[in-house]
């Protein structure tokens, strides 16, 4: 992230959603008590799945996604609908 302050604008947010792409970027000290972090970075360092949030913000947030098996499913669960549901659209001659 280019953003200047950023532990000081991450500490404001009461739902923080991180994905920048730099493993384990964000710390506790960066999160708001109470704050949920959703996690949506995946970094693969030496084989391992890393996010961009480090395990250590559970201590201070009130939800942490996982990493991986957090947002990963969820992603993959919503492409399938919708591809399910553009298949029926086409099928059925839904105009673009």
């Amino acid at each position: 992230s280019r953003t200047r302050n950023l532990p000081e604008v991450t500490r404001r947010a009461e739902v923080l959603v991180v994905a920048v792409g730099k493993p384990h970027l964000v710390r506790k000290e960066w999160v708001r008590p109470g704050a949920i972090v959703v996690d949506v970075g995946v970094n693969r360092v030496e084989g391992k799945l890393l996010g961009d949030v480090h395990p250590e913000v559970a201590e201070v947030a009130s939800a942490l996604t996982p990493v991986p098996g957090g947002v990963g499913p969820m992603t993959v669960a919503m492409l399938m609908a919708n591809t399910v549901k553009a298949a029926l659209l086409r099928r059925n001659g839904a105009s673009r």
